[in-house]
């Protein structure tokens, strides 16, 4: 104990001794450490953790996959993972292996919510949920009491749950909110209590539910019938089930239930009714939603942080044998003094896990910054994210392990090699020139950083991109220029017979909105997160299940020239197209190619349902294809409908959700103008959200994005330490040869050959590098591939820019020492023995 404490005095002496080297090392290591604590912290936080409620090992969901939001029939070839209010009722009141069965929505609601004391309601968000969901969570009350199974019946009074978050930042904590009566989408509800502050509720995601209502508070009366399947199923397994066994119950159970509710199965699927089954799925991170998403990504950057961190292990490894070699004669005297070769390695891997640990320490305060920023960019657009940067208990855990690891790692080569030095050997060569294996491990470390740099480069540029490709590409609209206006005048009280005169006094009076050019209403907007689909039936031809059922969306007339939507062939919808007129539908190409592939579309008449409603619809026009959901792939078959135009006794289905507005100048600047302007119209509808269209669209590239900017700030940081540990290599060779250097001028050699002599030494090293590292990035990018948009994951101009930068770096990196031992005198160089 008392060798290892004198172990310990000694390194922290000698690094003092060293500010300069230490300070190089320390923000090496604290680059390379926090880029990997902060990735980590991020794996936990996403991947690793479960939900912050009692033995979470005994949840299971109800399903295998995160489809949503309102199915019919069978599901997913055969999994069910979607519940209708029904079939949920007769699993939890038949399947005792579960202590509780919870369901609640997949998404969340907008909600307007008005405390007595507002002017105005404001708009939050919402989970309608069961009235079990916080008993099978197992959680308490913060304050008051949560939602229970009485909550959730017909007739009872309404009540909800508050979010622990949303009390502290929206009503500061005020104690009164418990047991008042808040105004929630037109109706009273009483504010039962507050949730404990750390939960967040079934799904980690942005901006989580502010308020928990029952399901049996849903508005939209027709989701509790037994046709739509929109629920997910969380419960809480007892400790003697086996989890196979309830599998199969359940899967008997709900073919039960579909063969004796065969009303609510569409007949052409009667036969899969047999093959339908429930999957049970682990369910102590709740839905996996972000995980999924996440989950490719994270790797990807925890490999390119990986590299970072053996690029920076490289690094000090090689500043630690150019100082061994530099303190060659101090380690023969100790060594011929008596000091053993384990002695000597056990001090200096003191040293070296020493510099990794004050390198680790500084690598938090990176780790923090950093994961502030990932979730910045992860998350662009989020008011608030249930994840902590601070590192966690696991994460410095992380942090400790990688730092003595790394200490490790970079220090057991020097130390390995100055305790092989011979002191005899040693002494004589003092002041000379003399054989150094050190110089063979720099230049391989060197090496091994170019190629790992390279693969940095590479994979930055490949991502960066991708980006670029999907940020750029054609979408079928127009950005510039626009604003998007989210609102929901079904919180505000609005019923289908008003539906007409709010939207006929919105495209009244927002055109006179200053700096307005045009503007329109839709049920949804491109690219915001929506999209509804429907099976269309063409007049004249057999039912086609082949294909996902088409898309489809409601707007209002001047709709396509507003957000910039190119109008091919035939008319748009206009005003004249009213509720009383003969109704009408605007197809996209893909619709034309997919349902009239060798036929002139304008004109044929479909329908949505079945073949009886085939002939509800005529098709006036056709647009240019636009996406509106999937950014990567092509455009759905999309038809667009009048906002008010429905078949004859059904109620108008799809809401006007957005306004899009097409301004002079930027779209933030006429906020508030816009704001007025509703007022104006209805003090009281309300606006979810204001946006521009070029946000909108760039929160769909979010994750992409964020590992384009990591991987170019990991490429440089890369690029930047190979160019130092090249320069220091260089360097140390120029000193170490400055005799023989001195003599070859003595003898005739000129400035161009000495500055010839060192470069072919730094170019050999680099050319071996690159010859390396261009294939082992050739070989990554096939794990990449999928992950790229419009470029090749051997592209050879990026292959191309990425050696021809790091080349030049490693030149101008090599120069300085060369030029340096151009200008050594011969006269000096023969005295410095």
């Amino acid at each position: 104990m008392e060798t290892c404490w004198r172990d310990l005095r000694f390194a922290l002496r000698t690094l003092r001794k060293s500010p300069g080297f230490t300070a190089v090392a320390v923000l090496t290591l604290a680059l390379g450490i926090g880029a990997n604590t902060a990735i980590f912290t991020l794996i936990d936080a996403v991947m690793l953790k479960s939900l912050p409620v009692p033995n979470p090992t005994q949840l299971y969901r109800l399903g295998d996959n995160n489809n949503c939001c309102v199915m019919t029939g069978t599901q997913n070839e055969g999994s069910f993972v979607l519940y209708s209010y029904p079939l949920y009722e007769d699993l939890r009141d038949h399947t005792a292996e579960f202590t509780d069965l919870a369901a609640f929505e997949p998404h969340l609601s907008d909600l307007s919510v008005r405390r007595p004391s507002d002017s105005a309601a404001g708009p939050y968000s919402g989970e309608f949920v069961s009235g079990n969901y916080f008993e099978m969570f197992g959680i308490p009350a913060f304050a008051g009491r949560l939602l229970a199974p009485p909550d959730d019946a017909s007739g009872a009074p309404r009540v909800a749950v508050m979010s622990y978050h949303t009390w502290q930042q929206h009503f500061g904590l005020d104690p009164g909110v418990i047991g008042s009566t808040f105004n929630i989408n037109g109706v009273p509800y009483t504010i039962a209590g507050v949730t404990a502050p750390r939960f967040y509720g079934d799904t980690l995601r942005s901006d989580p539910p502010d308020f928990w209502p029952p399901l049996a508070a849903n508005p939209d009366r027709w989701l509790l019938g037994p046709e739509p399947e929109w629920l997910y199923l969380i419960g809480r397994l007892r400790p003697d089930a086996a989890v196979g066994q309830v599998q199969a119950r359940l899967t008997v159970e709900l073919q039960a239930w579909l063969g004796g509710h065969r009303e609510v199965v569409p007949e052409r699927d009667w036969k899969d009714i047999a093959r339908q089954y429930i999957r049970l799925t682990p369910g102590g991170r709740g839905v996996e939603q972000m995980q999924t998403d996440y989950a490719l990504g994270l790797r990807l950057l925890v490999t390119l942080s990986g590299l970072l961190l053996l690029i920076a292990c490289a690094n000090i490894a090689n500043l630690l044998l150019a100082r061994g070699s530099a303190n060659r004669s101090q380690t023969a005297i100790r060594l011929a003094l008596g000091a053993s070769r384990s002695r000597l390695v056990r001090q200096m891997l003191t040293e070296s896990v020493v510099l990794a640990l004050v390198g680790g320490a500084a690598g938090l305060y990176v780790a923090y910054a950093g994961t502030h920023a990932i979730l910045l960019l992860a998350f662009r657009g989020a008011h608030y994210i249930p994840i902590d940067a601070r590192p966690s208990v696991p994460a410095l855990s992380f942090a400790l392990l990688l730092s003595l690891a790394t200490g490790v790692v970079f220090g057991i080569a020097p130390a390995w090699i100055a305790s092989q030095s011979d002191p005899a050997h040693a002494l004589r060569g003092a002041g000379r020139s003399t054989g150094d294996r050190s110089s063979a491990v720099q230049k391989t470390m060197v090496i091994v950083q170019v190629a790992f740099s390279i693969v940095l480069l590479i994979g930055a540029g490949l991502v960066t991109q991708s980006l670029r490709n999907l940020e750029q590409q054609h979408f079928g609209f127009v950005t510039e220029g626009r604003l998007i206006v989210n609102i929901a005048p079904s919180l505000a009280g609005y019923t289908a017979d008003k539906l007409e005169g709010l939207y006929q006094r919105l495209e009244d009076t927002l055109p006179q909105t200053p700096a307005v050019l045009s503007a329109s209403l839709s049920w949804y907007s491109p690219l915001g997160g929506n999209n509804a689909n429907e099976r269309a039936d063409i007049q004249g031809k057999p039912p086609d299940y082949r294909w996902t059922a088409p898309s489809w969306d409601r707007v209002s007339p001047h709709y396509f020239a507003t957000i910039g939507t190119r109008l091919l062939r035939g008319r748009a919808i206009d005003e004249h197209d009213t509720p009383a007129a003969p109704h009408v539908a605007v197809i996209n190409q893909t619709f034309a190619h997919r349902f009239f592939a060798n036929e002139d579309p304008i004109g044929q008449h479909f329908g949505m349902g079945d073949v009886s409603h085939s002939g509800d619809y005529e098709i006036v026009g056709v647009v240019e294809d636009a996406k509106y959901q999937d950014t990567r792939g092509p455009a759905y078959a999309t038809f667009f409908l009048s906002l008010l135009q429905s078949p004859p006794g059904e109620p108008v289905r799809g809401w006007v959700g957005a306004i899009e507005l097409h301004v002079a100048g930027n779209p933030e600047n006429i906020e508030s103008a816009v704001r007025k302007t509703l007022a104006d119209v209805d003090p009281n509808l309300p606006i979810v959200n204001i946006v521009s269209f070029g946000e909108q669209v760039a929160r769909n590239f979010n994750q992409e994005r964020l590992i384009a900017r990591l991987a170019e700030l990991f490429g440089v940081l890369a690029l930047i330490l190979a160019c130092v540990g090249l320069y220091g290599v260089t360097t140390y060779a120029v000193v170490r040869r400055t005799n023989e250097l001195g003599i070859r001028m003595a003898l005739g050699a000129d400035r161009r050959n000495v500055l010839g002599l060192v470069l072919r030494s730094a170019l050999a090293q680099l050319g071996l590098g690159l010859a390396i590292g261009i294939p082992a990035a050739l070989a990554g990018g096939r794990v990449l591939a999928g992950q790229l948009y419009g470029v090749k994951s051997y592209d050879p101009m990026i292959l191309g820019l990425a050696a021809a930068v790091l080349t030049a770096c490693a030149i101008l990196a090599a120069s300085v020492p060369a030029r340096r031992a151009t200008r050594v005198d011969p006269i000096v160089a023969l005295r410095y023995e």
